[in-house]
């Protein structure tokens, strides 16, 4: 089998996208992905995403991390709006499909502004915090983040007996300015330190904005720079949730498999 495939990149994040409209790619191949996601045998990805026809939405994004587990992917999402705007199937605005339900977004040159889902609450874990925002995230303060031993801690936290059996991402992060995070993660799936992770940063802004009373955090992370906005209700929930940053498409090629 011959596969068309595009690579993309969110801050460093990166996805081997494929146009999976005709749903002729093996989903149930979890070697296959992983294959795929490789970087010494493969194509070499965080993720690959998948791209189908959904009714009542103009695309389906059908997400795998690099080891074959799903989840929800901000960058990952991202890197669909704009792939899909590359396909012609949108045009500026797009209401998608995702694993954790229907998502809006608009595109603006390289950018993607993505509507995230809503956060009823956060939670205290320790002196740390924790925050599902599609996927699950343990966000810890550390006093300099770019010299800290993330995937030692992260990993760590993630296979820790209170994250049992399933696990989860874990964050770490240093504020830089009233308004401005540094944040490093941890992420499960991929069991290693990545560039940037879309629904990490989300969960840390929000955390972030909480304690600060900010309706908006710029992120900053190893692959590059991103931006959340939100509003904080009186429930302590949040709503109206947009991560905002840059999607570009890096190459594409095909690759044959057996």
């Amino acid at each position: 089998m011959e596969i068309t495939f595009y690579k993309y990149q969110g801050t460093g994040n990166d996805f081997v996208m494929i146009d999976d409209r005709s749903e002729a790619f093996p989903e149930r191949d979890l070697a296959l992905v992983q294959r795929l996601c490789d970087r010494r045998f493969g194509i070499g990805a965080d993720g690959l995403i998948l791209i189908r026809n959904k009714q009542g939405y103009d695309f389906e994004m059908i997400y795998f991390n690099a080891d074959g587990s799903q989840s929800m992917c901000g960058n990952g999402a991202r890197c669909a709006v704009a792939f899909s705007k590359f396909l012609g199937i949108i045009d500026q605005r797009t209401s998608f499909w995702a694993i954790d339900g229907a998502h809006d977004a608009r595109v603006a040159g390289d950018w993607v502004e993505l509507g995230m889902r809503d956060v009823l609450s956060l939670s205290n874990a320790g002196v740390d915090f924790f925050v599902n925002t599609g996927s699950p995230h343990h966000v810890r303060y550390v006093e300099n983040v770019a010299d800290y031993p993330v995937f030692e801690e992260g990993r760590k936290i993630r296979f820790s007996s209170e994250y049992a059996p399933g696990g989860t991402n874990v964050n770490f992060i240093t504020p830089l300015s009233e308004d401005e995070l540094y944040v490093r993660t941890y992420e499960r799936g991929v069991e290693n330190e990545t560039l940037s992770c879309g629904t990490g940063v989300t969960a840390c802004a929000l955390v972030y904005g909480f304690q600060n009373q900010l309706n908006e955090v710029n992120i900053k992370t190893p692959g590059g720079n991103l931006r959340v906005r939100f509003t904080k209700a009186a429930d302590g929930s949040f709503t109206d949730i947009l991560l905002i940053g840059p999607a570009e498409q890096v190459f594409e090629g095909k690759i044959s498999v057996q």
